[in-house]
């Protein structure tokens, strides 16, 4: 190992955290600038659902502030915004994917981000930039967990995203090499959420949760508090304690990584490669869990090739890979939230209206007797390899005897198949044009066109207030 580089994991990335030049390139700028779009649209009609409401009614007294609320009237101090903030970036489940961490990324950093630059009077190069390092430490410190960490349970985007968020806000408050280890450990110390919460409110608050950590924990670590710097994968580090005594053993079986998933911590590489540009993101196309993305996207071109309708089709197999469909849990969804995590409703959806929009999972939908009754067609299928090894598979039998099928490893939105500028702009307008006066959208656009070239992040904040 190279004597510049610690032998400590968290001393390597708050090292590279605190030393790393600000001079990305503008591929890797105008990148991040469209997952602030993303995000920013999908928090927009998120801030009105229930779960962000009853956030906010816990915490609108605790204490005002210099942060923005998006879709509240009043600001709260930094923490209390990220956490509504980050619960509003999650409620709907149309927030980007990002595989190294198998987490929300975006929902967790960006929240944490804007809620701590409107108190530094930071720009809007200062939030990309620190974007782009959380997401880079959020992807390495995934690498050395996943997939085992995800897939006994534990939900990243409350676990990894914690240390995520608090590697952005440490770049974002240009702490020191030792401050910034400091904050990446304390982080450990917030890093808690089960998959056992999806399909309820608590899952969009492990969003907001790890926004509220990373606020936290940079802050803590710049006031001098200190931590032990063995968490991640000390004798009783992160790794070992939330993936199993067989850690080591899983570490060597591992003969194809799956998103440079190795059970191992990056120390000489920490930059390398770019998650940014080399991973990218699974941008979503539909409001509901990415796991079934990939089989709607099957199901809806075949509905378009083939002019299906519910009528003409006897049975649907789907066979995915088991990560996936442990994350569908809900066969019979009563209600929106277990719906987003369901493959029954999306693919019925899909058949039976073509579309999957926000508005789908209204509970007169969702308990439809035309939806309900597709279920009994459709039958899921787990395959014990992971998503790289196996694509997502579709096979009808339609009435008259016909078998029709298709497969894919990639849904719409993933780098492979990604989202245009025209196409990330068309779901904005859908998520906001009708719940924002016209003249503020209009500037919330030209200030999201023109986010790197901001000189404070205040002046997009400030009309995402009240709208």
């Amino acid at each position: 190992m190279s004597e510049n580089i610690p032998k400590n994991t968290l001393k390597a990335f708050g090292k590279w955290l605190s030393n790393t030049p600000v001079a990305w390139h503008e591929s890797s700028i105008n990148s991040a600038s469209m997952q602030f779009v993303d995000l920013i649209a999908v928090m927009i009609p998120g801030s009105k659902e229930e779960v962000t409401q009853n956030v906010y009614s816990t915490v609108k007294y605790w204490g005002d502030g210099k942060s923005t609320l998006i879709g509240f009237k009043n600001k709260l101090s930094a923490p209390w915004a990220a956490l509504v903030n980050g619960t509003a970036a999650h409620a709907l489940d149309f927030d980007d994917n990002f595989d190294p961490a198998k987490a929300h990324a975006s929902a967790v950093l960006i929240p944490s981000i804007l809620a701590l630059a409107e108190i530094n009077n930071s720009s809007g190069i200062q939030c990309i930039d620190a974007y782009i390092c959380g997401l880079q430490i959020m992807g390495k410190t995934g690498q050395g967990l996943n997939p085992f960490h995800r897939n006994r349970g534990w939900h990243a985007t409350a676990t990894i995203g914690a240390i995520g968020a608090t590697a952005a806000c440490s770049r974002l408050l240009k702490l020191n090499h030792k401050q910034a280890s400091y904050a990446l450990s304390i982080s450990t110390s917030m890093a808690a959420g089960f998959m056992s919460q999806f399909g309820t409110m608590a899952k969009p608050l492990h969003a907001g949760l790890a926004a509220k950590s990373g606020i936290l924990s940079a802050s803590l670590a710049k006031n001098e508090i200190t931590a032990g710097l063995n968490t991640l994968d000390g004798i009783n580090g992160m790794n070992r304690l939330m993936i199993g005594p067989d850690y080591k053993t899983l570490k060597d079986s591992i003969k194809k990584p799956e998103h440079g998933q190795t059970l191992i911590f990056d120390k000489e590489n920490i930059g390398s490669p770019l998650h940014i540009d080399f991973y990218g993101f699974r941008v979503k196309r539909f409001p509901n869990c990415g796991s079934a993305h990939r089989a709607m996207d099957l199901m809806l071109n075949l509905k378009n090739k083939f002019n299906l309708t519910p009528e003409k089709v006897q049975k649907i197999i789907v066979t995915a890979p088991v990560s996936h469909l442990n994350n569908l849990m809900h066969h019979r969804p009563k209600n929106a939230m277990e719906a987003k995590f369901s493959m029954e409703f999306a693919i019925a959806l899909i058949l039976e209206s073509g579309a999957c929009k926000l508005g789908d999972f209204a509970e007169s939908k969702i308990l439809s007797s035309q939806i309900i009754s597709i279920y009994n067609k459709i039958t899921l299928i787990a395959e014990n390899k992971s998503e790289i090894e196996i694509p997502t598979k579709v096979n009808v039998l339609l009435n008259d005897g016909t078998t029709i099928e298709d497969e894919t490893f990639f849904p719409v939105g993933s780098k492979k198949i990604p989202f245009s500028t025209s196409e990330y702009w068309e779901k904005f307008s859908d998520c906001s044009k009708d719940l924002i006066k016209n003249n503020k959208y209009i500037e919330i656009v030209n200030k999201l066109q023109n986010l790197a070239n901001l000189e404070r992040i205040s002046s997009l904040m400030d009309n995402l207030r009240d709208y």
